[in-house]
């Protein structure tokens, strides 16, 4: 009786144990040495984001080298097995870039990095730090923890980079993305005094904002001109000759039905402010006619719009 009273209280602990091994595979919500941060740029219409754990210096070294007997390029971060005063960042040794899960790396659209490819997606970015030359990773595994489960065949994209030491030191580290132009952004790693900056590139910002446009556009109501509106001028203004006039007809289109529930000067504005757009100045004008009239009803403000009038009159005759 008693042994079958051990077994039973046995079984039922392995059963206890095992919902706590369960449990924990989320991560119970307590403060972490490392915090979580996160930082994001716009380039075009295209995101790049990081999000990362911060670790801090705390009086130790950070940068150095690994013990001689170390062989090829997998991750030291375990400190448990190496010597006491070990430097926290092994150059020649793979590296989460942070703390905790490896930092991941986002783009929305397909970017150059260091003037290399790298497809729109989410990536665990890893590093392989050295005295003279950093490699950056972005590597496809963007759920790792750490780099402990880092395999080299997903590899997305490795790039080349230099340190820039610094004067000021920084107890924490952090990622930072300056530098911006109409189609680039350098992202830069700080920790300690060091700086590593990798720019990041989107290949084509107008493209890349004309499959946005689609998206927005295609969500629009049926009566509400304004969005195809805003599409075709933007393909018009960089010569996307085809897509501004799908969207100039596309609004001409929502226009009407615009006019057909309420035909009111607001209305007839619209709709000859987009004929004038798309260039079709005669069209703009007989809309313009019929605008002025209903606003002079409703005692709007017609002025401009008579000056358009008699501009298209004066540029045929």
């Amino acid at each position: 009786m008693k042994r079958n009273l051990i077994a039973a209280i046995a079984v039922v602990s392995i059963v206890v144990f095992s919902n706590i091994l369960v449990s924990a595979q989320a991560r119970p919500p307590l403060p972490r040495a490392s915090q979580k941060a996160s930082v994001m740029q716009t380039v075009g219409v295209t995101e790049i984001s990081l999000v990362y754990s911060r670790p801090a210096i705390k009086g130790r070294t950070v940068w150095g080298d690994a013990p001689a007997d170390t062989k090829g390029e997998a991750t030291l971060d375990d400190k448990r097995t190496q010597p006491a005063g070990t430097a926290l960042v092994l150059n020649g040794h793979l590296w989460r870039t942070g703390a905790n899960e490896a930092t991941l790396f986002s783009v929305t659209d397909d970017v150059l990095i260091n003037g290399q490819p790298l497809a729109a997606g989410k990536y665990s970015l890893h590093t392989i730090p050295g005295k003279d030359e950093w490699t950056v990773i972005f590597n496809k595994d963007d759920g790792q923890w750490g780099s402990f489960s880092y395999d080299a065949k997903k590899d997305a994209l490795r790039v080349k980079t230099k340190p820039q030491w610094v004067a000021e030191s920084k107890e924490f580290m952090y990622f930072n993305i300056d530098g911006m132009t109409e189609n680039t952004a350098t992202v830069n790693l700080r920790w300690e005094k060091i700086k590593v900056p990798f720019t990041v590139e989107v290949k084509d910002v107008v493209g890349a904002t004309v499959a946005r446009l689609r998206e927005y556009v295609a969500g629009a109501k049926a009566d509400d001109p304004g969005p195809a509106a805003n599409a075709a001028n933007y393909a018009k203004t960089n010569k996307q000759v085809e897509a501004a006039a799908k969207w100039f007809d596309a609004a001409i289109k929502a226009s009407d039905e615009q006019i057909k529930a309420k035909p009111n000067f607001a209305n007839y504005r619209m709709r000859s402010n987009i004929l004038f757009a798309a260039g079709r100045l005669a069209d703009s004008a007989g809309a313009a006619e019929k605008a002025v009239e209903l606003g002079k009803a409703e005692k709007a403000d017609t002025s401009a719009l008579e000056k358009r009038i008699a501009d298209i009159k004066a540029a045929k005759n």
